[in-house]
């Protein structure tokens, strides 16, 4: 698993930093570690292999409330319940030693599901983090996970969570990429707390799963334990941060004969009908529209899957994150979230980001194929969009109604190490857009990985033509006391990937980070140490653009608490003045509360007011950034959770004059409960509020309100009915001669939708 930013995934160790350590294991009744941690922490060895046993009949989770611990009546009788799997070794907080808690899975599997069922003992049953949630939400609970690379490629796994409920999480981690939560199947899972700690059961469907046709083939495969009160994870096989791969040192599982994906077509038609009332800059109109279409996919060879789209329904049921954004001098990311984009989008990531998806706003038709044949990765996409025909007079006869846009990506994977082409096209009516890279990832050592990629971009329109490189290269050490990250990235000021997200270009920049960490067995602390990075950008005429240098240090307690304090110095260039700015950083987080989670970011310097009133220049100005985040969790099915982001900018002392430039005022309550594993509530109220001093910054003065009501019934991925409300309010106001103006409180509606969408998802 990748270093992720899903906030939900940092409380899980970045596993695309880690790797497996071998461990021998018998095919019979039991498979344990038997080398001393120590020893195993320093070497690599053979990867253990299971041979997984056939069901004569689906394990039923009454039949494991009794076991564990090393009661010599429940392993007579193991291996009737499958090949039972003992000494699961902690990543963090110790490396290659015993997990806290005793722990066992059983393995086995028929024509159709691979069965996994863990066993896992709690010593002290209050301090079990076990809740009624929605899907996804199981990383500050205790959980247990399944990670199956299914074509024994180490290169890419599916990873399988639940928490002792039985509440799913599912995603694919690929190593030297962020992990991909985004992917969803459908499996099951059941979960039961018991007197002695937590049983759960996973039926993983072989039909949702992509793995090479014939007999003979082995998975490689990894179990997991997550203790959120000891800051604790465990694996079998062991895994540590010493080596620079993960996937690569699962255990060989054999034994799965007779299974495959097999026929498996599924479509999920929907239909939805939206009710509207909006503002159209000083007329309000309504607006009624319904909608149906259609997504399928179809598995080809067991291996490659066939997304098709027809009038998809790209409305976000969940709504973006809040960011900061004014005052920032290039473009803010906000990740996709429409799930046609999402799965398997780790097959276009590439370290320049080339494709980013939401750059198709309006797509009617759109065809993607993604798979895996004798050692190629492959993926296609060909989709329309129609929002660049909205953009344009719809008289130009040059123009068409929509753009035609492709990517093609294949990547040949040897062993550890890849090499990989990406292309990616986009025509609208006389303008079009190519960009080729050629990239690749090569194991030096088993903790070192060098990264390299190059591009080259073609615009054309009638009144331009511009042709332009880039290129990127990096070198990354992993490690539990020292890591290191080394990157270089020279992008040309003509180059223009227009399906990408390259938010600056004619830059030659070099970075450095180095983290190094100390880990007491003993005391209140888990692992401390400073980080250190520095930034340098040039652009190609060798002109100095901005350098920055941050020496950080950082605190883990023991507890599921942390400290990160940092102090900055640096200088940009912007349009031909030299800003030096500097920042001081404090920032604490703590989970030590199972009802609670809390985190405190406190910030403040000086940065450049990037946006003055017109006729002035920009100018250097104080800053100071205050976020705040709570998350209650009163009982086990209510969530509750608190967000407050405030900006403010002033003018500094020395320049005589004492004043506001802009204070911006971000906060977000929302609740969410969880009535059953199916059916949840959920409430969101967004304030965004710009107090700006038009004399000193070129902003308006806006408040805006949303108030956000959705129900939710999610049988699985694909079978859903939500219902919801949006409501916007801001600080305007309509004069009956029809002119807009400005009012003290968000007041004025200035949209509501409602509308229900229901989706089914038939599988052949």
């Amino acid at each position: 698993m990748g270093s992720s930013s899903n906030p939900a995934m940092r409380r899980v160790p970045a596993l695309a930093l880690a790797t497996a350590m071998a461990l021998a294991a018998p095919a019979g009744a039991a498979a344990q570690a038997t080398v001393a941690p120590a020893q195993a922490s320093r070497q690599a060895r053979p990867r253990p292999s299971i041979v997984i046993p056939r069901a004569a009949h689906p394990p039923d989770i009454d039949d494991y409330l009794t076991l564990g611990g090393d009661d010599p009546a429940a392993t007579a009788a193991d291996s009737a319940r499958g090949l039972r799997i003992d000494g699961f070794l902690q990543r963090e907080p110790g490396d290659l030693v015993p997990v806290s808690e005793p722990t066992q899975a059983y393995l086995s599997y028929d024509a159709a599901n691979l069965y996994v069922v863990f066993v896992c003992r709690v010593s002290n049953l209050s301090r079990l983090r076990a809740r009624m949630g929605r899907r996804e939400s199981v990383f500050s609970d205790d959980f247990v996970a399944v990670l199956l690379d299914t074509f024994d490629d180490h290169q890419r796994s599916y990873m399988f969570f639940s928490n002792p409920l039985g509440i799913q999480a599912d995603g694919i981690t690929t190593e030297g990429q962020d992990d991909d939560m985004s992917f969803d199947t459908v499996w099951q899972s059941h979960g039961r707390v018991t007197p002695s700690g937590y049983v759960v059961s996973f039926a993983i469907p072989f039909k949702s799963l992509r793995f090479p046709s014939g007999e003979g083939h082995a998975w490689g495969l990894a179990l997991m334990r997550g203790i959120p009160v000891n800051n604790e994870n465990a694996f079998w096989p062991g895994i540590t941060r010493s080596l620079g791969n993960f996937s690569a040192q699962f255990a060989d599982a054999s034994g799965l004969d007779g299974v495959s994906p097999g026929r498996n077509v599924q479509l999920i038609p929907y239909g939805t009908f939206t009710g509207a009332r909006f503002l159209d800059d000083t007329i309000f109109d309504t607006k009624a529209d319904g909608r149906v279409g259609v997504d399928a996919k179809i598995v080809a060879h067991d291996a490659v899957a066939i997304d098709l789209t027809a009038n998809p329904d790209f409305s976000q049921v969940e709504s973006d994150e809040p960011q900061v954004t004014i005052n920032q001098r290039f473009e803010v990311f906000f990740p996709e979230k429409r799930p046609f984009f999402l799965e398997n989008a780790g097959y276009f990531q590439t370290p320049i980001n080339l494709f980013f998806s939401r750059r198709i706003g309006d797509p009617q038709i759109g065809v993607r194929a993604t798979g895996k044949l004798a050692g190629w990765a492959a993926g296609a996409l060909a989709i329309d969009d129609r929002a660049p025909g909205r953009a344009v007079d719809v008289q130009d006869p040059r123009f068409d109604d929509r753009a035609i846009n492709g990517v093609v990506r294949v990547r040949r994977e040897m062993g550890e190490s890849s090499v990989g082409a990406l292309i990616t096209s986009r025509d609208f009516g006389p303008e079009s857009n190519r960009v080729a890279s050629l990239d690749t990832r090569v194991k030096l050592t088993s903790r070192i990985f060098a990264d390299g990629q190059a591009v080259v971009s073609d615009d054309q329109a009638a009144d331009r033509e511009r042709r332009d490189s880039a290129f990127s290269t990096s070198l990354n050490r992993s490690g539990r006391k020292l890591s290191v990250n080394l990157n270089y990235q020279d992008i040309g000021a003509n180059f223009r990937p227009l399906l990408g997200f390259v938010p600056r270009t004619d830059i030659r920049q070099g970075t450095e980070f180095v983290a190094l960490r100390w880990r007491p067995k003993t005391g209140p602390i888990q692992a401390l140490g400073p980080n250190s990075f520095v930034q340098a950008t040039w652009d190609r005429s060798g002109v100095l653009q901005d350098w920055t240098v941050r020496y950080p240090f950082e605190i883990e307690f023991r507890g599921q608490s942390g400290l990160f304090v940092r102090h900055t110095q640096s200088m940009e260039r912007f349009q031909g003045i030299e800003f030096r700015e500097h920042e001081n950083l404090v920032n604490y987080f703590t989970s030590r509360v199972r009802w609670v989670d809390f985190a405190v970011n406190v910030g403040a310097g000086a940065r450049p007011n990037f946006y003055p009133p017109p006729g002035q220049l920009p100018f250097l100005a104080d800053f100071r950034d205050v976020s705040a985040q709570a998350t209650f969790r009163p009982s086990s099915g209510l969530l509750l959770d608190e967000t407050y982001i405030y900006s403010h900018l002033a003018t500094r002392p020395d320049t005589g004059l004492h004043a506001t430039i802009f204070d911006n005022h971000i906060a977000r309550s929302r609740a969410n409960y969880q009535l059953s594993r199916e059916l949840s509530i959920r409430a969101i109220l967004d304030y965004n509020g710009v107090l700006a001093n038009p004399l000193l910054v070129d902003l308006q003065r806006t408040k805006h309100l949303t108030a956000d009501l959705l129900m939710t019934y999610l049988v699985n991925p694909g079978t859903a009915v939500y219902i919801g409300y949006t409501g916007g309010y801001d600080n305007v106001a309509i004069d009956p001669q029809g002119v807009r103006g400005l009012i003290r409180n968000p007041s004025t509606s200035t949209g509501r939708q409602f509308f229900v969408k229901t989706s089914y998802l038939f599988r052949f």
